[in-house]
């Protein structure tokens, strides 16, 4: 069988650890008779993996204890709304728009509150990050909001802003278990597991407790409230059971890697690897401002769109898929998460060398 490199913004690849321990586990789980998509969410069993799935990501993101972990379905978009819904106190709240996540969110809390742009990288279509040193928050914004990785134009928050005392609420989807994380920084953070925790299904929301409330604005359906989920343990309703045990799966899998200290210098290594192939290059260039290049997703182009669509259909002749840059961006990305091993890097690092060399520079 051709050896595949998944190279997809998300879903994403998983652990293959983790994928042969969930196929052993398929039919019969911890000898249950049940597959764990079978079994009652209420059994002591699920129990089990829920608590262990919480606690591992506890101590492998080092969550303090005044912070309450939920598992809430409808994806990182549904936070878009949860957020100015369940936040709302003085019905403001400042935006930092650098991509079309962060944009959605911004237009989305539009329903529920005045929400202000006070930082913008589009006039650089989104290839740099804001100055955040001297923004002007408002002193009676609920919150303040940004989008820390941006999975479309790969750019990242090096620094995140001093916010005075108002919460900070980020979106982390696609860096978040990276690298290490002071989530004491953080009001809120949410993810969208379909990166680096798990497969699709769920969004990790971390949060303040003493940001849970019964919020203030009417109504908010039960569903859409924090304190619905904090109050039940994530089990208000049927949770993505089989989801949730997945995520546990690969919180162990983070565990016996050394946790996120191990993780970010294999990752710096892997980006490292690949941008340096980059910058060498004659053909293919990366349009991202250097100081804010995300070490997840990794955006390049060269230049000519013929070559670029000629470039993904060879990457998936070799087993280099899911390699095409989203459809408002073009070009290719290599989204490199966790999971991503360095012999698909220097797999893609070939394919493009084997290119320029067959190719030449599009601009002679």
């Amino acid at each position: 069988m051709k050896t595949i490199y998944n190279f997809s913004a998300g879903p994403a690849v998983l652990p293959k650890e983790v994928l042969k321990e969930a196929q052993i586990e398929l039919q019969n789980y911890s000898d249950s008779g049940m597959s764990v998509m079978e079994m009652s969410h209420r059994s002591k069993v699920f129990e089990t993996i829920l608590n262990e799935a919480k606690q591992d990501l506890r101590d492998i993101a080092n969550i303090p204890d005044n912070y309450e972990i939920l598992f809430i379905q409808g994806g990182a978009s549904l936070q878009f709304s949860m957020v100015p819904m369940n936040l709302i106190k003085n019905g403001k709240a400042d935006y930092l728009i650098t991509g079309q996540f962060s944009k959605k969110a911004y237009e989305e809390a539009q329903l529920f509150l005045d929400a202000k742009i006070i930082a913008s990288s589009k006039d650089s279509n989104f290839t740099t990050i804001p100055n955040v040193e001297n923004l002007e928050i408002r002193p009676d914004a609920d919150y303040v909001y940004l989008c820390e990785n941006n999975t479309i134009y790969g750019t990242k928050f090096k620094d995140l802003p001093n916010t005075n005392g108002i919460p900070l609420v980020a979106d982390v989807s696609s860096c978040f278990l990276s690298e290490p994380i002071d989530v004491s920084k953080y009001g809120l953070l949410f993810a969208g597991a379909q990166k680096n925790i798990g497969p699709s299904g769920v969004c990790v929301v971390i949060i303040r407790k003493d940001l849970i409330q019964e919020t203030t604005f009417n109504p908010t359906p039960t569903l859409l409230k924090y304190k619905t989920y904090a109050d039940h343990d994530s089990m208000y309703n049927t949770p993505p059971t089989f989801t949730i045990y997945m995520c546990g799966k690969v919180f162990k899998w983070i565990k016996k890697q050394g946790g996120l200290e191990v993780l970010q210098q294999r990752n710096r290594d892997k980006a490292k690897l690949l941008y340096d192939a980059i910058e060498e290059s004659t053909l293919f260039k990366c349009p991202v401002d250097v100081n804010y290049r995300s070490i997840m997703n990794v955006p390049f182009i060269t230049g000519n769109d013929e070559l670029d669509t000629q470039f993904i259909k060879e990457a998936k002749a070799v087993g280099i898929e899911n390699i095409k840059g989203h459809r408002s961006v073009g070009g290719m990305r290599a989204s490199i998460y966790n999971a991503m091993p360095i012999d698909g890097i220097q797999a893609l690092i070939n394919l493009m060398k084997d290119f320029e060399e067959r190719k030449g520079h599009p601009y002679d």
